[in-house]
Order: structure tokens, then C-alpha cells, then sequence
């Protein structure tokens, strides 16, 4: 499946397909404060709002800090409210998501912006490579973010991973403190979703003995503990409000305070935050602080979804296998086969490279190729009293787990929180869950 914005590819020798062409978009403003502005697109997507980092920035107030987002996909150009104060239109009919004509008058504040097609192209560079530390991807979409990535490693900058659940943001991560300075020194994960407000802030910035019931040592902090290295905020987005400032002051004043102390610690380590949330939402409803987002977001790199990147399946599915130590098993022709490949295009995969991962070693597992579009559900062969009772049933669990799980998020949208209230258990333990199914 080709990727649909590409245009063309440059330069045409295969050796120096180093760069994609885009197609261009203008913008420009006839009515509101900015009137008289114009704007051209310079990559595949722009984001327009007031916040100082927006693409295309107004000064009218009546809009939100970042309002909607125009990116070119392929059925031409998609706009997308991000969930604004006072909504989006075009030509006069509220949106949330809408196709824009050429021509197309955007209405957001009390601003006009006209869309218009343009003939000139922008550039987007390519790595050379399909790798990038544990990162796999040939598609020109995975090759402009390991492009990217490369880029920013041996940097100190900071960097905000985002993209849907199971696209790779801990494996960028990863990779990414590998080919940094800090490499040598410890890379450390929080997830900020699976801890309760007053532990994380314990896990985050450390505690005094004493500062509250069952601290009965000091405890030094993810900041401190990775004292030269990397720390990955996963699942940025669940922080708590009244974390945020803390967190602001460690990114801008590199120093932390421990529960129950007065004085600031000085701590020297890089940061990337990770989320599959769309944080400009959140920004919009109050819900994560404009300047927090500023420090984290000074680079930020989308991970495309695995439907957008259907030309690595195969490539992945590789990776997998060797990662998984199976090149002798006796299914390895069958999953290698076109036809099985074939089909595994046409599944949606709303877990992404993880459920495509978990769903490969399933089959691995059971000795039979179940059917990507019937995985959710517990088909797979009789259980035989050949094997051990236990074994059995824990393969029976994980079935019947991976179903409920995936079904779970599915109707949630990814969200924990709201699935876990769902399901009738407590978020920490649906966590351990989704990472035990691969789906977190």
C-alpha cells in the first residue's frame, strides 16, 4: 500500500532516495484580526491556534491556543477541530472532521481563513536506513521519523513522542537514548497513568523520611535515580494537574523537590514524554498546562499508526520472528508465505506493531495461523489433554484475555481510566493486564 502523500520521490537513483515530495496547501486570513496573513504548508500537516508554537498563529482571541489541524492525507486535505472552545466551520457548517474543497472558507474566532491547493511541493527528508536502534520501518512515513529521530538524538533536547497505543514510543525512546552523550547512564521509565497522584509524585520526585505514612526511609526520585541519563514520561497526558508545575520547574530549572523538603536538588538528565492523547485537546479544556507543553513539545514526532504503514508488515513481521528466536519453527514458511502477508494488510490493527507482535507470537505458540480479522475472538484449536492442565488453561486465559482487553480499549478509545471504571477493576490492576497481553 503506497503512502498517500507522497507525490514523488527524490531524487530518482536508488541509491539517494533520501527525500519525499508533498504536495502544498495555502492559507490565508480575509477576515478577523490577521486579515492579510497568508500561510504555505511546509510538510504534511499545520496546526493553527494562538500557543506561539501553532503553525499558522493568530492573534485572535476568540480562538483557542491550538484550534484545528489541516494535514494531507489521502483523499487531499483533512481538517480536524482539536477540540476548540467554540468549534470550527467550513462554509458555514460546524465540524469536527472535514474534507477541505479548494477553496474552502475556514471560520474559527472571529477569523475567516480561505484554503486553497498549491502547485508547489515541500520536502520532507528520508533516512537511508529501515533501523533505527530497535525501530523497524521501510515505508517512507517510518523513514521520515527515523530521519527525525537521528536527527535529535545527539542533541539534549527535549522530545514528546506521540501516536496511537502500541506504535513504538517506548522502543523510540529507547533508541534514542542508545545514540545519545548519555547513553552509558541509566534510562528510566514512569508511566504517569498507572500510579495514583501521591505515589507518582513520590516515584517522580523522591520523599523525606516521614513525609507520609510508610516512608520510613528518604527515597531519591526517577529524576535523581537517573542522575546523566534519560527519563521517559510515558503516558504524559495522565499527569495530574497539580503535578505539572513541579514537572516544569525539573525541565526548565533542572532541580527537584522531594516530598516532605524544603530544598531543590539539582538533577542533570534528558527528558522525552511520550502519550497517545492528543495533548493540544488537552491544553484547550485546562486539562494539561499551555506552558508545560511548550517545554515538552520542542520537538515532536508522530508515530504513524501500522494501517498507514502497511509496507513494513513484512519487515515487521521479520523483526518479530527474530526477536521471538524462531527461525526454526515449523510455521516460519507459513507466516512468510505471500498469501498469509496478504491478508495481514487487510486487518486494521487498532493495537498497532504491539498487537501485531502479540498476534505473531500467538501463532507461534498455538502452531496455527489464525486469521488476523478473527483474533478478538477465542477460536483457536480444541484443548488437548495431551498437554498439562496448567499450561492449558493459561493459554485458554490469555486468549480469552487478549479478546476482552483488546475489545475493552477498543470501545474506550485507548483510554484506561475509563476502561478500567468499565470493567469493574481498579486502573493499576488493568494495566498489569494490558502489559501482560501486549497491549500496553
Amino acid at each position: 500500500m503506497a503512502d498517500p502523500w507522497i507525490v514523488t520521490t527524490e531524487p530518482l537513483r536508488e541509491a539517494q532516495r533520501d527525500r519525499v515530495r508533498v504536495r502544498q496547501f495555502a492559507l490565508s486570513i480575509e477576515d478577523g484580526p490577521d486579515r492579510g496573513l497568508e500561510a504555505l504548508s511546509a510538510g504534511d500537516r499545520v496546526t493553527i491556534g494562538t500557543h506561539e508554537i501553532a503553525n499558522v498563529r493568530l492573534t485572535d482571541r476568540s480562538v483557542s491556543r491550538f484550534h484545528c489541524e489541516l494535514e494531507l492525507g489521502e483523499r487531499g486535505v483533512i481538517l480536524r477541530d482539536l477540540g476548540s472552545r467554540n468549534g470550527t466551520l467550513v462554509d458555514d457548517v460546524p465540524v469536527i472532521t472535514a474534507p477541505l474543497r479548494d477553496g474552502a472558507v475556514v471560520a474559527i474566532g472571529t477569523s475567516k481563513l480561505r484554503f486553497r491547493h498549491h502547485a508547489g511541493h515541500a520536502e520532507i527528508p528520508l533516512a537511508p536506513v529501515e533501523r533505527f536502534g530497535r525501530l523497524v520501518g521501510g515505508s517512507a512515513a517510518m523513514r521520515a521519523v527515523i530521519a527525525e529521530l537521528a536527527r535529535v538524538a545527539p542533541s539534549e533536547t527535549t522530545i514528546l513522542l506521540a501516536g496511537e497505543t502500541g506504535t513504538g514510543k517506548e522502543l523510540a525512546a529507547e533508541s534514542i537514548h542508545a545514540a545519545s552523550p548519555r547513553a552509558n547512564a541509566p534510562l528510566l521509565v514512569v508511566d504517569c497513568g498507572a500510579l495514583p497522584p501521591d505515589l507518582l509524585d513520590a516515584e517522580l520526585f523522591g520523599h523525606a523520611r516521614g513525609a507520609f505514612t510508610g516512608a520510613d526511609t528518604e527515597r531519591a526520585g526517577i529524576f535523581e535515580a537517573a542522575a546523566g541519563g534519560t527519563v521517559l514520561l510515558d503516558e504524559i497526558g495522565e499527569l495530574p494537574l497539580a503535578l505539572q508545575p513541579k514537572l516544569l520547574r525539573e525541565i526548565e530549572a533542572r532541580e527537584v523537590r522531594r516530598l516532605g523538603e524544603t530544598a531543590y536538588r539539582p538533577v542533570n538528565v534528558r527528558v522525552i514524554a511520550a502519550t497517545h492523547r492528543d495533548l493540544r485537546s488537552a491544553v484547550n479544556d485546562q486539562r494539561f498546562r499551555a506552558d508545560l507543553y511548550y517545554r515538552l513539545a520542542v520537538v515532536e514526532v508522530r508515530l504513524p499508526a501500522l494501517r498507514e504503514r502497511h509496507d513494513d508488515l513484512a519487515l515487521l513481521v521479520d523483526a518479530i520472528i527474530d526477536q521471538l528466536h524462531a527461525a526454526d519453527h515449523p510455521l516460519l514458511s507459513t507466516l512468510r508465505a505471500p498469501s498469509f502477508r496478504d491478508a495481514l494488510a487487510q486487518h486494521a490493527w487498532p493495537g498497532n506493531v504491539r498487537e501485531l507482535r502479540n498476534y505473531v507470537e500467538r501463532c507461534l505458540a498455538l502452531r496455527a495461523p489464525v486469521p488476523p480479522s478473527a483474533q478478538t475472538t477465542p477460536i483457536d484449536p480444541a484443548p488437548s489433554s495431551a498437554e498439562p492442565l496448567e499450561r492449558a488453561r493459561e493459554r485458554w486465559v490469555r486468549v480469552f484475555e487478549h479478546a476482552y482487553l483488546t475489545d475493552l480499549l477498543g470501545k474506550h478509545d485507548g483510554n484506561v481510566t475509563a476502561a478500567a471504571r468499565a470493567a469493574g477493576v481498579d486502573r493499576a490492576h488493568l494495566y498489569r493486564l494490558l502489559w501482560r497481553n501486549g497491549l500496553k
